[in-house]
């Protein structure tokens, strides 16, 4: 086993792959383009959605491989342990309906054991076992011929062990597209066994996965049916930070190389007094946090696109929560105020060589993070005057139980977020009431949608002629922005007069004048057509199942209103809306302009029936 650095290891993959006739390729945008269900881009598959499909044919040909850059942030509350990132880099390589199990099981064993020096008695592997009956609906087979072809290269069927699909299966988790059985390659790290039953995918630390090819034989299509693709395809993925630390013999990726300039610059900025009022560990996971949050800002900040800016929805909000995770816990450790774009610039250099569009659009991304984090600092300062006040009256009464009402209100009119009032409360020997905090939380919520349940959604002036008019319009606007630009068009707003509509959505550029006359044209068209317009009462789960859009972050009940105009648009909306697109008369669009950073909008009105 070799001690190689990130860049070493970037280097022998993509060399490795193309010695066996892959084009090498650029990784894509964070921001994903194909795949309008993610936020950003969380595997190397996203942008290569379209070539797996066999809707097109990729330009470099049908063999590949790259490094993309992915951000996942579904568990962004475990960052601080020893394992868990938002950001990190994925070594791929792609098979388009060219070679399938054969050569890639056979070249993941080689390169792990001749260019990365695994031993192969170190090597452990999974495979899909099966699911239901033969002959029945949702029958899969076992992967049988993976299991063949890792005996044929000397792995033992003792170290072969068959698992089901949640965890030997590639591709969407609960959305549509292709996918299919996998194979994962996982590392004997010597630790005893935690119990009989210890194997692959046990998380004690013995095993650690490597490597996993995924073979898309499959389409998931609306129903939860596995169809057969009628091609064959591969996906591979190594994780340059998990597989750099296992080949360092690193306790955590945080130790690594790939860390340590950003991990120096943080300790070169904390004060040692206010460190030294932490624990050990407190410390750690407060470094840890900042470090992997700012790494993760700093690439969605100086993204090509530039698209996503803090906000207070979608990835704008993602964005604005690690940056001010990361100032919390700056604060914590006595960091002051700059330091984002300090981390940034560390970021930068360590990356810039890799990846030149950091260094492209530091500048912006400077500005960005100023702002951001200035703007949050005043936040807490406002709250953590108001939670001393809180604490002083509680001890003045021999109190010792913030409630949950108390820590609602620091929350929600002075933006203080729990996790510090909580911090806060346990230096001062107070407790919390969490459960008191959600409860306010939730009557807040469903107050909100009270209040809002008897006014129209999407800003809709009244409930007049022209203004269902307009709204009914806007739906059909959004279906053309998505046939026209792309999925990546999402409505981020609107707002409606009875002089004229008004839409915002993402885009990061202005539209030509020949995308905004095929938009025209298109919402015509469907007025033309006299399309129905229906509507029913369902469940959120349900109308996503059927492909229905919907304003991410918004707050819905447990029933919804889906309005469909045929087969051209689905969206979950409080309406109103006409009976037929033929009450729509027609469509004229007045202007598209910028709205914000990576936000355009469209200004129109429907004309005379």
């Amino acid at each position: 086993m070799k001690n190689i650095t990130a860049d070493e290891l970037r280097d022998l993959y993509l060399g490795f792959f193309k010695s066996k006739g892959h084009a090498v390729i650029p990784g894509a945008s964070v921001i994903p383009e194909n795949d309008p269900t993610v936020l950003f881009t969380t595997a190397g598959m996203h942008p290569l959605v379209p070539y797996l499909m066999g809707a097109m044919e990729h330009p470099a040909g049908t063999r590949l491989t790259d490094v993309q850059k992915c951000i996942r942030t579904g568990d962004i509350d475990a960052v601080g342990d020893s394992a868990h990132l938002t950001f990190f880099e994925m070594l791929g390589n792609w098979s388009l309906n060219d070679y399938f199990k054969k050569e890639a099981i056979s070249w993941s064993y080689e390169f792990l054991t001749q260019h990365l020096g695994f031993s192969p008695e170190q090597l452990s592997v999974t495979v899909f076992k099966g699911e239901g009956v033969e002959g029945e609906d949702g029958y899969i087979p076992a992967d049988e011929e993976a299991v063949a072809i890792w005996k044929s290269l000397g792995i033992p069927d003792e170290r072969i062990y068959r698992l089901p699909r949640e965890d030997n299966w590639g591709g969407p988790a609960v959305t549509t597209g292709p996918c299919g059985p996998d194979t994962e390659m996982f590392i004997d790290t010597g630790k005893e066994k935690c119990c009989d039953d210890c194997r692959p995918g046990c998380h004690c630390g013995k095993y650690i996965e490597i490597w996993n090819d995924v073979f898309m034989q499959y389409n998931k299509d609306e129903q939860g049916r596995f169809v057969p693709l009628g091609r064959h395809n591969v996906d591979t993925g190594m994780g340059v930070e998990r597989t750099v630390c296992m080949m360092s013999g690193a306790p955590t990726v945080y130790d690594t190389e790939i860390f340590a300039p950003i991990m120096a610059a943080i300790d070169s900025l904390r004060s040692s007094e206010a460190s030294n009022q932490l624990s050990d560990d407190e410390v750690l996971r407060a470094r840890r946090i900042i470090a992997d949050h700012m790494r993760t800002a700093t690439f969605i900040l100086c993204d090509p696109k530039g698209a996503v800016k803090p906000g207070n929805v979608g990835a704008n909000y993602v964005l604005r929560r690690l940056i001010r995770r990361a100032v919390r816990y700056a604060r914590m450790l006595g960091i002051g105020e700059g330091f984002t774009v300090k981390l940034a610039e560390t970021v930068c250099e360590k990356y810039k060589h890799v990846y030149p569009e950091l260094a492209q659009n530091l500048d912006q991304c400077r500005l960005d993070l100023e702002a951001e984090e200035k703007r949050f600092n005043a936040t807490l300062d406002k709250g953590e005057a108001m939670y001393k006040k809180v604490a002083e009256q509680l001890k003045a009464h021999s109190q010792t139980k913030i409630s949950g009402k108390t820590a609602f209100k620091l929350y929600d009119t002075f933006g203080f977020p729990l996790e510090m009032t909580v911090e806060m409360a346990k230096k001062d020997s107070l407790e919390v009431d969490i459960e008191g905090f959600e409860e306010a939380n939730r009557k807040h919520q469903e107050l909100s949608r009270t209040t809002s349940a008897g006014s129209f959604k999407a800003g809709l002036q009244d409930n007049s002629e022209v203004v269902t008019r307009m709204h009914t319009a806007t739906h059909l606007l959004h279906a053309a922005l998505h046939k026209v630009l792309g999925p990546t068009a999402n409505q981020k707003g609107s707002n409606i007069t009875a002089e004229r509509l008004r839409f915002d959505f993402t885009w990061p550029e202005p539209m030509t004048a020949e995308q905004k006359a095929e938009v025209e044209k298109l919402v015509n068209e469907w007025i033309e057509q006299g399309i129905e317009v229906t509507k029913k009462t369902t469940t959120v789960e349900e109308a996503k199942a059927e492909g229905a859009m919907a304003l991410f972050g918004a707050k819905y009940g447990e029933q919804v209103t889906l309005y469909s105009v045929g087969d051209v648009s689905k969206e979950i909306c409080c309406g109103p809306h006409v009976a037929n697109t033929k009450e729509l008369g027609g469509f004229k669009i007045l202007k598209e302009q910028s709205s914000s950073a990576g936000v355009r909008r469209i200004k129109a009105v429907v004309t005379n029936m």
